[in-house]
């Protein structure tokens, strides 16, 4: 079979786009923050418009907290990672001899015999642009070409704590005053994200679902006492 008759396949998810993370991370958040951040106003004694601003304030300023500090870690990375791949090129332009044996002694660390790992590292070192790239994966453990974008992990936390923050917040929007419903539509949101993202991850989605609302219902408790306590000496 010829080269050009090989068709590859790629059977995987895209692990590296810099998306999942910040917004599994964003909506999580959203959730956990808001409703502890409301149960801790109720909890004080506030009622009525008072929640809604209150977690409108929360929803907003969160996602652009989140949204900021998505961008700048990740803008950070990718130039820390940009920089050492400069180092790299430079690297291979000053020195190529010893930058292929270096190359063909990590493919030996990996189990090829030395004189098959000399000849790849040989033709590797054909092409410059090839080399590079190779080298920045085999030693740095990056894809170039594949580089996390900030402004779509920017983006991801934005939308998904706004959307997560916005379901506590939903029942007092449409008129409801009862706790019960924030707390139900809560949970339910909670052990249906945690779900959902096991199934993502290939985990039992009824052990995700739990851990997620067991940790958001631990987080907003505290919150409910604390916000007791103050409505309680400041009242």
């Amino acid at each position: 079979m010829t080269a050009q008759a090989v068709e590859l396949h790629n059977h995987h998810r895209d692990v590296t786009g810099g998306w999942l993370r910040p917004a599994v991370f964003g909506v999580m958040d959203g959730l956990v923050s808001n409703a502890a951040l409301l149960a801790g106003v109720i909890g004080g004694g506030a009622t009525g418009n008072g929640v809604v601003i209150a977690g409108l304030a929360g929803l907003a300023a969160g996602a652009f907290s989140m949204a900021t500090g998505e961008y700048t870690s990740v803008a950070s990375q990718r130039e820390l990672t940009q920089a050492e791949i400069a180092v790299e090129r430079r690297e291979l332009a000053r020195n190529p001899e010893a930058e292929e044996r270096e190359l063909a002694l990590l493919y030996q660390s990996r189990g090829l015999t030395p004189e098959l790992a000399t000849e790849v590292a040989r033709q590797l070192h054909h092409d410059d642009e090839v080399a590079w790239r190779v080298h920045a994966r085999e030693e740095l453990g990056v894809d170039p070409d594949d580089l996390p974008s900030p402004w779509v992990a920017a983006g991801s936390s934005f939308l998904a704590f706004a959307i997560g923050a916005l379901i506590p917040v939903l029942p007092f929007l449409i008129g409801m005053s009862s706790v019960l419903a924030v707390v139900v539509l809560t949970a339910t949101a909670l052990f249906g994200t945690g779900a959902l993202v096991a199934v993502l991850t290939s985990r039992s989605p009824l052990y995700g679902g739990a851990r997620q609302l067991a940790l958001g219902a631990l987080a907003t408790a505290v919150t409910y006492g604390v916000g007791s306590l103050v409505g309680t000496f400041i009242g």
